[in-house]
């Protein structure tokens, strides 16, 4: 049987700069790229399979959580990330944000 989304937890995969969410076979990831103090959000991407069940909000929580106990600020460049983040605004309350006015993948590290 396999656990609930809720009841999983989002893994670091730091040799390949990503947070995973792995479930019956499939993997969400959100690639991420560490400079320094900040943590840039690059992609999200949920698999077919395990749409529908908010892995990639949960992936965006798992990165806010570690740029608060790690103290990083957050650049969001993932379309995805950027929608969340402002949608969820109480998530980022501990967190520091840099919103650039305009980003694209090609703007990452």
């Amino acid at each position: 049987m396999t656990p609930e989304p809720e009841q999983q937890s989002v893994l670091r995969d730091s040799a390949h700069e990503r947070l995973i969410w792995a479930q019956d076979g499939s993997e969400a990831e959100l690639v991420y790229r560490r400079r320094g103090n900040r943590l840039f959000l690059i992609h999200t991407g949920v698999p077919d399979a395990l749409a529908g069940h908010g892995i990639a909000g949960k992936l965006v929580q798992a990165a806010l959580d570690w740029a608060e106990h790690d103290h990083l600020t957050v650049v969001p460049i993932c379309v995805y990330a950027r929608k969340w983040l402002t949608e969820h605004p109480e998530a980022t309350t501990n967190v520091k944000i840099h919103w650039r006015p305009s980003v694209t993948p090609s703007d990452a590290p």
